[in-house]
Order: C-alpha cells, then structure tokens, then sequence
C-alpha cells in the first residue's frame, strides 16, 4: 500500500501501517478495555482518527515507537484498521518522555499510579537534560528544580508532585491496590518508604487483617521500618487493631438482606423498610416495658 501523506499547518500527517507501530518503552498510562475504549472504537469504525498519533523512528531500528496515541493505536486494532494517521516526529529519549508524559496527562480521568510513574519518568528526563527554563527557585522549602518545573507544567502543587514521586516506589501489588482505592493515598505514600521485602510483608499482613491501612497505622510501620523493627508480625498486629471508626460501625451485607425483600426493592426501599420495622419494633418494647411496670 502507498504511503499517503498531507500537508498541515505545522507537521506532516502520515498513513502508517499500524504493524509498524510500538508502544513507548514502560509508557505509564494503562490502555483498558472499558466502556470509553469501547465508545473511540466505534467513533473510528465510523468516522476514523480524527486527531493522529505522534511517534518516532524507533531507537533499536523496528519501525517506530508511538509517544501520543497508544489508546487510539488499541481501537484501531480492535476495529480492525490496517493503518492510522500519524505524525513523526525526530526525538531524544528525554524529549519523547516529556512529550509523552505531558501529552497524557491532559486525559480527565488518570490513575494514582499513571500520575505517580509519569511523573518520575519526566523527572528523571529533566534531571538528564539539566534545563531550568528560568524557573523561580522555593529555596525557603529546598524543592529541586525538577519538581518546580513539573509544578509550573501541571499545576499541581510541589508537595502534592513529591508524593506522587513517593507513591512511584510502591511495589505493583499496592500500586494497584492504590488505583482500586482499597489503600488511600496518604497512607499509601506513607507505605512507599518501606523496602521492597517489608512491602511484600505488609501486603500479607493486610490479607491476614482483611484490614486497609489508616494514615496512623501507615505511620506507625513506617517508623517501625525506620527502627528496624519492621517484621511481618509487628505489621499483622497493627494492621490486626480495631479501628474506633469500626467500632462504632455497623455493616450489612447486601446479600444478607436481599431475600427479605421482593426484587423490585431498591436500595433507598429496603433501608426505609428496615428503619419503619425497627421503629415499631421500639415502639412494641416500650409498650411491653410500661404494661410490666403497671
């Protein structure tokens, strides 16, 4: 097949075979096949790729390596496309971790580990290519100049950049524990101090507690880890302790109660139910209580 090509206002827009085309080295964005990969599916099916991929000749001579477009690159495969538009661009390593990474977080809806990876890969990319674009330096705090310039990129607060960065040292295992939200953030970027081995032990002692960390109980292993103490014991035993929020919390399962109730209930319905029932219910024991006293 010919290779198209047209002319745009800044950059050439090539029709490139899709069998020629990689995805990053260790991109961070995760490509899912959920309801939105299925919605730009059917978009391509019927109108094509309306904004095209942005790649690079690939460093080891295969093809070329897509940089912007890897979820575009998957729902043309799906749709069964045989090329895409795409434009080539001649980057440095560090110049295509930047583009990519930047290209990527404007996305609305970005995991905790996405942010965290992308935003260590361009750290790292800045630090090789040692730019300070004129930054204003925080000396008062010592931030690094690397998380200044991903603060002015982003918009995202220096300290809330460093946590990220933190979270990036989180084994994979908790990482998608993160992304699940069965592990919150400020715990969890309290967990990544740990080395990899107490990791590893950490996650048996939440299986074995069936327990997600508090900030507190996060706290505690961390300093336990900076002490030296750090054993799988000692994380069992705190993760172990009752939460006082769970103490004072009464859980039912929606299994346990769905048989009482015809299908058609919904939710708000059964908990109406259970309250009126349960107010009678008081009512009849106060009544038993008087009739017992007279």
């Amino acid at each position: 097949m010919p290779t198209k090509k047209k002319q745009s206002t800044s950059n050439q827009i090539t029709e490139m075979k899709i069998t020629e085309l990689h995805p990053f080295k260790n991109h961070p964005f995760k490509v899912l096949d959920d309801e939105l990969m299925q919605q730009t599916i059917d978009s391509i099916s019927q109108v094509g790729v309306l904004s095209p991929a942005v790649v690079r000749p690939s460093p080891n001579g295969d093809g070329y390596e897509v940089i912007s477009g890897h979820r575009r690159l998957h729902a043309c495969e799906a749709a069964g496309l045989e090329t895409m538009p795409v434009i080539v661009k001649d980057l440095t390593d560090d110049e295509a971790i930047i583009f990519m990474v930047d290209s990527n977080l404007q996305r609305e809806n970005i995991l905790p580990s996405e942010r965290a990876l992308a935003y260590k890969m361009k750290m790292e990319a800045l630090k090789h290519q040692g730019k300070r674009d004129d930054l204003t330096f925080r000396q008062n705090v010592g931030k690094s100049w690397t998380v200044e310039k991903l603060s002015q990129d982003t918009g995202e607060h220096p300290r809330q950049i460093e946590r990220y960065i933190r979270l990036a040292s989180l084994e994979p295992e908790l990482l998608e524990k993160v992304d699940s939200k069965e592990i919150s953030f400020t715990p969890a970027v309290e967990l990544a101090s740990l080395s990899q081995e107490e990791q590893q032990g950490f996650l048996d002692a939440m299986e074995y507690s069936q327990n997600a960390p508090s900030l507190s109980q996060a706290q505690r292993i961390k300093k336990l880890s900076k002490s030296g103490k750090c054993t799988v014991e000692a994380m069992r035993e705190i993760m172990s302790e009752e939460k006082k929020s769970d103490l004072d919390k009464i859980t039912i399962e929606p299994d346990e109660i769905k048989k009482y109730f015809p299908r058609s209930f919904t939710p708000s319905q059964m908990k109406d139910t259970i309250l009126k029932l349960l107010d009678n219910w008081l009512k009849n024991r106060t009544k038993k209580r008087n009739t017992e006293r007279s």
